[in-house]
């Protein structure tokens, strides 16, 4: 039996911890918060109003991991959105999608773009299968050594090419352009109205400090289409509780498997004897013998924190000292008095349950990302709002409701000298009027029903939650940050720089949302290599 320490009580620590905890061995977890969830947490935020504090909505939760774990057993309970999203417009218009919506509701705008929606979706849904066969693989890593060590990598890739060659042609070029190309890019191809390319767009962005122009883009949209609610691909839903229900049952299978779960217990350093992992030490003093450690918070934290005086290789510490991180988001929780009336449909209805994208256009979004670039944050930004109380009653007290925005686009850091202070505390509360504003364009007395708030910029997110840069991902969706790459080329197989060190955050494949596969794929590396005796 060998003594893990886990270090990060979120939703991917959890997960590696209930693994390693199954197959027998001593798993503790140090969480610096006073509660385990890290971003997928639920908090009272105002009087009486509870909501998820940063992850907000439900999809890419792997279902073999809510299976494993047994989530609905320990508390967890998933619902649809009656409608997936909705984009009111300026003049009054607005666009519907989801399950027996999308198709009527483009048609309103453009015959053809209704008629080749059929063959987008297809072409999506061939890449995202793809992408979901991977999700639960270690990619192939780059070894050195001898040949004997490189064979099961090089198995690996031939596994990976036999996918691929499953694939025709065009849908091996389709799942091309979606890794390279932007987000507007492939759009412009199969759609000709502004409208209809921004409902799909909204995805190429999301939590991405990007323009939907910028290369790469197409992945990000990739990105947020392989999930799937209750057996249902594609479709997005809400977790009963909020987010943090999702990493209360974890917590709870955790404990049933006798993982050992601290909170309020800072990590100061991992020691190391020999070039390995010898122990994990918390900031009060305390010394942890450990067999191994996995950490699931962010590279940058755990390199230049508690590795600082390890020794780690120059440039795997150089490298992630360059790790790109940045959302360009700001975060919302608002308590609302009544439900917003939007112009484009002032009776209530499904669309209130629906993610609300306020973004008209892609160039719109191009413009939301360019003036952020220069003024600090966009003066028409993107947003995207959830009312989860029109499905969860258990948020907010009766006839009363919560409301989720995320903001884009801000810039994560803003630099020396800015105008009114270079700190976001000196803006935060300013930009929050602005979101709250901009919501009120589409809904008007939307400011005035709002009673409450809870603002979030990308320093609060950092200082509150340790995603450096506000980075909701823990680095950029972009080609050189994943797959084999994630976070470095040569250790994307879990295993950090050295022995006994693993990694099993969003900052490793496949990436950022509240997927629990990271957590997932390095317990079972880590379990491969104790079988092998090389912990």
């Amino acid at each position: 039996m060998k003594h893990a320490v886990v270090i990060g009580g979120g939703h991917n620590g959890l997960v590696c911890a209930w693994y390693l905890a199954s197959a027998g061995h001593k798993v503790t977890v140090l969480e610096r918060r006073d509660l385990v969830g890290g971003a997928a947490v639920t908090e009272e935020f105002h009087p009486g109003f509870r909501n998820s504090v940063a992850s907000y909505t439900v999809s890419l939760l792997n279902p073999k991991v809510i299976a494993d774990l047994d989530l609905a057993r320990h508390g967890l309970t998933i619902v649809e959105r009656r409608m997936g999203n909705f984009l009111p417009l300026p003049d009054g218009r607005a666009l519907e999608a989801g399950p027996g919506r999308t198709r009527d509701s483009v048609a309103q705008f453009s015959e053809r773009d209704a008629d080749a929606l059929e063959g987008y979706g297809v072409m999506l849904e061939n890449a995202a299968s793809v992408l979901r066969d991977l999700l639960l693989k270690t990619p192939p890593n780059v070894t050195e050594g001898n040949w004997l060590s490189a064979i099961p990598e090089l198995l690996k890739t031939a596994s990976l090419g036999r996918r691929f060659a499953d694939l025709t042609l065009e849908a091996r070029r389709d799942v091309l352009d979606l890794f390279t190309c932007s987000a507007a890019e492939i759009l412009d191809r199969w759609f000709e109205t502004d409208p209809v390319k921004a409902l799909f767009g909204f995805d190429g962005i999301v939590g991405a400090w990007v323009s939907p122009h910028t290369p790469g883009t197409g992945y990000v949209l990739l990105h947020h289409c392989f999930g799937e609610v209750n057996g249902k691909q594609g479709v997005w839903g809400h977790a009963i509780g909020g987010m943090g229900a999702i990493t209360e049952a974890m917590r709870r299978a955790c404990a049933e498997k006798g993982v050992v779960i601290r909170t309020g217990a800072p990590v100061a350093t991992i020691e190391t004897k020999g070039g390995r992992v010898s122990a994990v030490v918390t900031e009060d003093g305390e010394r942890l013998a450990a067999d191994l450690a996995a950490s699931s918070i962010h590279p940058q934290l755990l390199v230049g924190a508690l590795l600082k005086d390890a020794p780690v290789p120059e440039d795997f510490r150089r490298r992630i000292g360059h790790w790109q991180s940045g959302s360009g988001t700001f975060r919302m929780n608002v308590a609302l008095d009544r439900l917003p009336v939007f112009t484009a449909r002032p009776e209530p209805g499904d669309h209130l349950t629906a993610g609300i994208i306020i973004a008209p256009s892609l160039d719109y979004m191009d413009r939301a990302y360019m003036d952020s670039r220069a003024h600090g944050w966009s003066r028409q930004p993107v947003v995207e709002m959830l009312i989860p109380s029109t499905l969860d009653d258990s948020l907010a007290p009766a006839g009363k409701h919560v409301a989720s925005l995320f903001c884009q686009h801000v810039a994560p850091v803003l630099p020396e000298g800015f105008p009114g202070g270079s700190s976001w505390d000196d803006h935060r509360e300013a930009v929050a009027d602005l979101m709250i504003g901009t919501v009120d364009r589409h809904a008007p007395g939307f400011a005035k029903s709002v009673i409450g708030r809870q603002v979030l910029s990308p320093l609060d997110l950092e200082r509150v939650l340790s995603l450096v840069g506000g980075d909701i991902f823990h680095g950029k969706l972009s080609l050189n940050q994943l797959f084999s790459a994630r976070p470095v080329l040569g250790y994307g197989a879990y295993r950090g720089p050295l022995k006994g060190l693993y990694m099993c955050g969003s900052s490793t494949h496949p990436g950022g949302g509240v997927t629990g596969v990271p957590g997932h794929n390095a317990a079972r590396e880590i379990l491969s290599d104790i079988s092998a005796r090389l912990v």
